[in-house]
Formats: C-alpha cells, sequence, structure tokens
C-alpha cells in the first residue's frame, strides 16, 4: 500500500472512531468514552485505538471537535445558503430544531450532554466545548445583526439578548422533548420562537 493509501485508511479510521465516540457521548456522556469500549465495538485492536489519540483526553478533545463538525454540517451550512437577513436568521433555527428533532445524535444534541457534564470542571475539555458554544452565539447574533441592519428586525433590538432567547428557548424544548419523550415540546419551542421573532420583526413599510 503507498504512503497516500496508509493515510486514507488511517483518516477513514479516525473517523469512524470518532462518529461512534460522538455518538456514545451524546447519550452516556464524554465520560463514558474510553478507547478500549471503542476498540471492542468497532473490532479494533487498542493499539489502533490508541495510535489516534493517545490518552483519553485527546480523544475527548477530538470528539468534541467532530461533534462540532457534525453542527457545523447540519445546522451552519444550511443557512448560509440562504442569503443574508431574516431568511437566513430562520433557515438557522429550523436547521438547529431539526438537527435536534431527528436526532443526528442518538442522545439528542450532543452539547447539550457534555455541556451539563463539564460546565463545572476546569480544564482543557470544557475550554474547548465552551469555546464551539461561543462560535455558536457569535454566528447567531451574526445572522441577527445582518437582518437588523438590512431593515426586517427594529433597529434598537439588542441582538446578544436576543439571540441569548432563541438559544435557550430552542434548548429548552429540545431537553424538554427528549426528557419526556414527547415531541410535543418541540413545537411549544417552535411558537415561542416565532412569537419572539415576531416581536422583534419590523413591520414591513416602517
Amino acid at each position: 500500500m503507498s504512503t497516500d493509501g496508509r493515510l486514507l485508511k488511517g483518516e477513514q479510521t479516525r473517523n469512524v472512531i470518532l462518529c461512534r465516540a460522538a455518538d456514545i457521548a451524546s447519550a452516556e456522556g464524554l465520560e463514558g468514552l474510553s478507547i478500549g469500549r471503542l476498540a471492542t465495538e468497532l473490532r479494533i485492536s487498542k493499539s489502533g485505538v490508541f495510535t489516534h489519540f493517545g490518552s483519553k483526553e485527546e480523544l475527548q478533545l477530538a470528539t468534541v471537535r467532530k461533534a462540532a463538525g457534525v453542527f457545523r454540517e447540519h445546522v451552519v451550512e444550511p443557512a448560509l445558503a440562504v442569503p443574508a437577513g431574516l431568511g437566513r436568521v430562520r433557515a438557522l433555527l429550523d436547521a438547529w430544531r431539526l438537527y435536534q428533532r431527528e436526532p443526528v445524535f442518538p442522545g439528542g444534541c450532543f452539547f447539550h450532554s457534555t455541556m451539563a457534564e463539564f460546565d463545572a470542571r476546569p480544564g482543557r475539555v470544557r475550554d474547548a466545548i465552551a469555546a464551539s458554544q461561543r462560535d455558536w452565539r457569535a454566528f447567531l447574533e451574526r445572522c441577527l445583526r445582518e437582518a437588523r441592519d438590512g431593515g426586517e428586525i427594529e433597529a434598537s433590538a439588542d441582538v446578544p439578548q436576543l439571540a441569548f432567547e432563541l438559544d435557550a428557548l430552542c434548548r429548552t424544548g429540545a431537553a424538554h422533548a427528549l426528557l419526556h419523550d414527547d415531541p410535543a415540546f418541540f413545537d411549544r419551542a417552535t411558537r415561542a420562537v416565532n412569537a419572539r421573532l415576531a416581536a422583534a420583526t419590523r413591520p414591513e413599510g416602517a
């Protein structure tokens, strides 16, 4: 096998490991991960898994990065395909709710699970989770700011506050839907989000 072929196989194996790791972490938390467990489930040698990550913490960090990439693929990229403005804001929130509702991860939103697990545990893993959430809030605020600058949202709108409220509504709906196994909570969250956006939207011709 050529060097390029070995590298490709190595990347494919790494991706398979991280996909399974993200699925496990979404339901059981990042502490549920272990090199031995992944090796057994995926029928890979422990040394093969260890070669890719070297330690549990590095495995956890790589899993957070993988989950962030999945989130971008399912939520951020569809929104970027829509022109900037209120349409993009709605597309972003719709894609996020779909990501939660399908769900993309078996345990629901990966970050809902891991944020609760690491919010009071200082260290590199918490820093990585926090950074992913700062990036998310910054993008949501950017989309709202574009809509405000385009005259679709009231000029007086407090963008960080509006982003916080929309984020909280979507997270709460998804958390309750998962906990109670009741998709009606997704619908409640959707109605609340639509009402909040309507309150901030500038009337046509105003």
